[in-house]
């Protein structure tokens, strides 16, 4: 069994693989209760000859997947699985986490190869849409996958309304439901897995501890934009591959980028004077997080400044993770840069972090 070596973007790899007819199926984790190693929509792209992209949780669960996966690539026809992970105790071969999981392992066929080519351009464009599955109870057969973007949610009729699409992608959080008894004879599920651009983290600042947050977030799966007034330290050569570096005036490229709300800003210069002109250039930017490295001493004596000059509010300024990180007691630039990415997973994953008390 081969896994691929680092992050992928699973519809471009599907895409890829379509390309080069190459069979493969797709492993979806429908359902998660309890202690499980991954949760409701992790995924796995698993290729004929054993090579894995992604993941649905290793171990047992995975070698399950993937011994169906060969079975759906011959045969065409999806199957879905439950899986106890409650094994009796440590000397049992079986999975003792506790919880039990249902997948769903699919062949290509499932989805149309257009509906992946526009879940791509979707992507492309840093805009969200739904995969919706169909999943009619005792008929695997016809289990069926369709690519929903998120304009086109209003136009969407039946069960599961649009209002239930909407807050699903809204809330990032994949859900399955079942057909309501009383809507139909049919009984069948529907599982919502909203389909998210990857993270981009903006990181003003080129030197040691940028570089550092910058090859932990790459394994992280973030889209690393790096900016800096200094081109010796805004130089490829210096970063994870696929990086992109610009090198120019901090406050006008940071008002020229296109920050989301999927897109996180680490304000890492080298003084406090740039970090207060980069702060004020994106402080009020509807961005997921923007974290201020500095001292206890700083951070307040920035906060005053803002206040006073009318550069933000007092509500606007709090948002700020500043200083930066979790309080991990780091000493070293490696564990600075794990305080950083830490806290940014924790935004990432639950919205909020906790912040670095200033007394």
């Amino acid at each position: 069994m081969k896994h691929s070596t680092q992050p992928a973007d699973l519809t471009a790899t599907i895409l890829d693989l379509l390309a080069s007819s190459r069979p493969f199926a797709v492993a979806t984790v429908l359902k998660a209760d309890y202690s499980t190693p991954v949760k409701a929509g992790a995924k796995a792209v698993m290729e004929a000859d054993g090579t894995i992209h992604g993941t649905v949780g290793g171990g047992t669960v995975e070698a399950e997947a993937q011994r169906l996966a060969r079975q759906v690539v011959l045969a065409g026809v999806p199957t879905v699985f439950d899986f106890d992970l409650g094994g009796p105790g440590v000397d049992e071969p079986r999975a003792i986490c506790g919880g039990t999981m249902r997948l769903l392992v699919a062949p290509s066929s499932a989805a149309s190869p257009e509906d992946y080519y526009r879940a791509s351009a979707t992507l492309a464009r840093r805009e969200r849409g739904v995969w919706l599955t169909t999943l009619p109870l005792g008929c695997e057969a016809s289990i069926e996958t369709r690519f929903i973007a998120a304009n086109e949610l209003g136009t969407h009729r039946g069960f599961p309304t649009s209002e239930a699409l909407a807050a699903s992608l809204a809330q990032a959080t994949p859900v399955l439901l079942a057909l309501p008894p009383t809507a139909g004879a049919a009984h069948f599920e529907v599982f919502i897995e909203p389909l998210i651009p990857k993270p981009v983290l903006l990181i003003v600042g080129g030197g040691h501890v940028a570089q550092a947050t910058a090859a932990q977030a790459f394994l992280l799966g973030f889209e690393i934009v790096v900016l800096e007034d200094r081109p010796e330290f805004a130089h490829p050569k210096l970063f994870p591959p696929g990086t992109s570096t610009r090198c120019g005036a901090i406050a006008e490229e940071l008002a020229a980028f296109p920050a989301d709300r999927d897109t996180f800003i680490v304000l890492v210069t080298r003084g406090h004077q740039q970090d207060s002109i980069a702060l004020r250039a994106c402080i009020r930017r509807p961005v997921a997080y923007i974290g201020m490295i500095g001292s206890r001493r700083k951070v307040p004596l920035v906060r005053r400044q803002f206040l006073e000059n009318g550069w933000a509010t007092a509500e606007e300024f709090d948002r700020i993770y500043a200083p930066i990180g979790l309080d991990l007691g780091a000493v070293t630039v490696p564990e600075i840069a794990t305080s950083i990415t830490a806290q940014m997973i924790v935004v990432r994953r639950k919205g909020a972090a906790v912040r670095i008390a200033l007394s």
